[in-house]
């Protein structure tokens, strides 16, 4: 089977007190109107999303031209899931950033813990799937770097990049497991992308 890790599109910024799920900014509206003629070449029979709204907002495109519903499942939440706000990577201080380079999630995340609640929620949804199905998962870059990094079995936790909207593809079979076939498919929105975007 083919999962389709797809990370979520650019959202708002919140302020600290106004929690970590903001909704997609404008330009990451226009990220997500992209995705369904992105994926259509796929055969993709389920949509599971992380229960964050950016993620959701992002998959919703998809669902409306694939008339099929998003299901929603906490395990794929991203690492910030219920702190007090979120800052894009683009917007974060200059610390912060230093330790996400450096492949680590910030200080007050339980790494293991988080790694152990994606794979489950992974791992289940390969499990609920045939062996010539196609899932999209919309969820968040920490997400899909758990899974590379517990495919590839990666030093560093954070050791791709995955842009908004990118996609990244794993295989699954009976006998090999799962495999990454590609990783941050960005050409249905580069021109979107935060780094590209000419202000």
């Amino acid at each position: 089977m083919q999962l389709l890790l797809v990370r979520h599109a650019l959202p708002l910024r919140s302020e600290a007190g106004q929690g970590s799920d903001p909704d997609l900014s404008p330009e990451g509206v226009e990220q997500a109107k992209r995705l369904p003629d992105a994926l259509k070449r796929f055969p993709i029979t389920r949509l599971v999303s992380s229960p964050q709204r950016r993620a959701l907002q992002t998959g919703q495109p998809v669902a409306d031209a694939l008339g099929l519903p998003i299901e929603v499942d906490e395990r794929l939440a991203e690492y910030d899931y219920g702190l007090s706000h979120y800052t894009p990577i683009e917007q974060a201080s200059e610390e912060d950033l230093k330790r996400l380079m450096s492949g680590q999630l910030p200080g007050d995340v339980d790494q293991d813990a988080f790694i152990a609640r994606v794979r489950a929620g992974i791992e289940d949804v390969v499990a609920g799937a045939g062996h010539d199905e196609t899932v999209a998962v919309f969820s968040h870059g920490g997400v899909v770097n758990a899974m590379v990094h517990t495919v590839m079995k990666t030093e560093r936790l954070l050791c791709v990049q995955v842009d908004y909207a990118g996609v990244t593809r794993l295989l699954s079979s009976r006998t090999a497991g799962l495999n990454v076939a590609s990783i941050n498919g960005t050409e249905h929105v580069w021109d979107l992308l935060p780094r590209n975007l000419r202000w």
